[in-house]
Parts: structure tokens; sequence; C-alpha cells
């Protein structure tokens, strides 16, 4: 197809600029790949918890999003090998593997680089196979059961370890016991948005779009409450070496982020969803569901950069877009060729982009009622 062909030079492109990146400050490319690669390929790994999930409590979202979850977590083997170029230069930007001789013991042999790269590829095989049986069982309740059962337990313990590996050891001396749930929940509302969002925009109807509010409501604020309760812990503990890491995303401009983290990803989201209008109109949950994920971009760059000196702004600026544009398109196309290699009497969506703008208005109209 002609857009394929587009989209296609347009990640090319972005790939050649990330190049010509590395050779011009590899640590300010790197770091902002490490960001566009979080906020996008932390999208199958949650949808792989919610696709988990719909095998658990058995509703009408089960069938009706099964078709949206088999390409979502199918382009997992894509985002691993996405991530080769942050492994590649993870002495870079993790100093706990640059130089491991400030850290206790344990520390120490945890983030050898050898024993990150084993972590890494395990945590990826556990949930390609995961997302391998998951489809599979499809159709059989007993194998469903068991399998999400499973998955639930494993998928989500490897998740939590993955973020303090990915994220949290950026700054060694820093510790959080919430913040492996804080990427879980990180992964989750990401996943989630996408999947509503995709279903929304396929040919076919996915249900009332009430139901897929309060979804996407009820992780919002499971993501709110789990940030909320790392503050106050790190709050009342008062401990300084837990606090630098809140001071650190407290000036040079990243406070703005903050609160426009905030507003774009609870107080607006929250209160319009208080609306009845809004939870039952498909548009406005498609707006949430991409203002949702536009703010994982947001968030990511607030978790990762603050936390990695000697960055140059330009520099990261400019391949902070070329590699959003570059991973974006890439896993697009890897989802795209994954929903038209599906078996057709399996799937009720015959293509994600609207053809028409009657058919749209048809739908809207469908999914509202």
């Amino acid at each position: 197809m002609r857009y394929r062909g587009s989209v296609t030079i347009a990640a090319v492109v972005a790939g050649l600029v990330l190049i010509a990146g590395f050779a011009v400050d590899t640590r300010s490319t790197i770091a902002a790949y490490l960001v566009a690669w979080i906020a996008w390929g932390s999208i199958p790994i949650g949808a792989l918890i919610l696709f988990m999930t719909s095998y658990l409590v058995r509703r009408r979202w089960t069938v009706a999003l099964h078709p949206v979850f088999v390409p979502a977590t199918g382009v997992l083997p894509i985002v691993a090998l996405a991530f080769i170029p942050v492994l590649l230069f993870m002495k870079d930007i993790y100093p706990a593997i640059a130089d491991s001789a400030f850290l206790p013991p344990f520390k120490a042999h945890w983030f050898t680089p050898w024993f990150f790269l084993l972590r890494t590829v395990f945590y990826f095989a556990v949930w390609i196979a995961l997302a391998e049986w998951l489809r599979r069982s499809w159709r059989d309740d007993e194998v469903m059961v068991r399998s999400a059962s499973a998955g639930a337990i494993v998928g989500v313990l490897l998740i939590s370890l993955a973020g303090i590996d990915w994220m949290e050891s950026l700054e060694p001396e820093f510790h959080s016991s919430i913040y492996g749930l804080i990427y879980l929940s990180f992964t989750l509302i990401n996943g989630t948005a996408f999947v509503i969002a995709a279903g929304l925009l396929s040919t076919r109807p996915i249900g009332p779009s009430r139901g897929y509010s309060g979804l996407l409501l009820a992780v919002l604020l499971l993501w709110c409450y789990l940030h909320a309760m790392q503050y106050i812990v790190i709050w009342s503990g008062n401990i300084p070496k837990e606090v630098t890491w809140y001071l650190a995303r407290s000036e040079h401009g990243w406070q703005f982020a903050l609160t426009a983290l905030s507003l774009g990803q609870f107080v607006f989201p929250f209160c319009a969803m208080l609306s009845n209008k809004v939870r039952s109109d498909p548009h406005w949950l498609l707006t949430l569901c991409t203002i949702t994920l536009a703010m994982r971009g947001l968030e990511s760059a607030i978790l990762i950069l603050p936390a990695i000196h000697g960055l140059l702004p330009a520099v990261t600026t400019v391949m902070l877009i070329a590699a959003a544009v570059f991973l974006g398109l890439v896993l697009w196309l890897a989802f795209d060729a994954v929903l038209a290699s599906a078996p057709e009497e399996n799937w009720p969506i015959a293509a994600i982009w609207p053809r028409t703008r009657g058919e749209t208005e048809v739908r809207s109209t469908r999914q509202g009622q």
C-alpha cells in the first residue's frame, strides 16, 4: 500500500538522523533513544497484562478486543530487537554498569554487563512465550485460565524487575520499593490506551464506550495512586538520597513538565470522565487515549533524562524527536503486518483506519449506544 511506503521512508530518514546523532554525541542520543523506547516499547508489554486480564474476567471486551491484543503483543520480538542499541551503549548511561566499584557487593554483581544483558533477554523471552501461549489458548476455557493465571504471576513480576533494571538503575544510589510497580502501572496505562484506541478506530464496533472509559479511568487511578504513595513515603521519610530524586525533577524546567503531566494525565482526564456524556462518547474516549499515549512520552522523559548527566540539550531534543518517530513508525508497521496476517474468521477488524467519514460517523453512533 502507498501509505506503507511513505511510513517506511519516514522511518528510514529518522533512523539515519539517529545514526548521525550517535556520531555527534553518543550519550545524548542513547538517552533520547531510551526515552522513546520506554514510551513506545511499554505498549505491547502493557497490552500483555490486559490480555491476561481479559482471559480471567471474561467480559464482552474479552472477545471484542482480542483481535487487537494479538497484534499488539505480537510485536514484542520487534520491541526486543529495538532495545539492542541500549544494550550496546549501556555503559554511557548506566553508571552502575560503567563502574561498579562504588556500589555495595550485591549491587556490583547485579549490575555486571553480562548479567544485565542476560536478564533483559530473559524478560523478553518469557513475555514473548506468554503472548504466544495466550494466543494459542483462545477459545479453550481451561487453557485460557491457566495461561492467564501463570502469566499474571510471572509476567507482572518480571515487568517490575525490568523497570528497576532499565530506569531506576540510572540512579544507583536511589531506591524506592514501589518503583517496579510504578513502571508496571506505566506499561498498563500505555497498553490500555493503545488497545482501546485501536479498537475505536477499527471498522467494527467494540461495544459501548462507557465500559472502556471505566477501564481507562481505573488504570489511571492506579497510576496516580502509586506515584502519590512513592512521594508520600519519601516525603515522610525525609531521606536525602531519596529526596534528591524529586529535587532533580523540580528544577531546570522539569517542574513545568511535572505540572503538565499532572494536568494532562490526571486532572483533565479525571474531571472529563466524571461527565456521563464524555464517558459515553467514543470521540471523547479516543481523545483521552491519545492524550494518555502522549503523556507517556513526557513521563518517560521526566523519569529518565534528569538522571543522566552531561547531556547536550539541543542534540537530546533533536534525537528525541527522531527516536520517537523511528520507533513509533517501526512498531506501527510491525503491528500492521501482524494485523494483516491474522486469520479472517478470528479478526473482526478489517483495517485500523476508517476509509470514509460516513463510516466513521456510523460506527461512532453504534459505539456510543
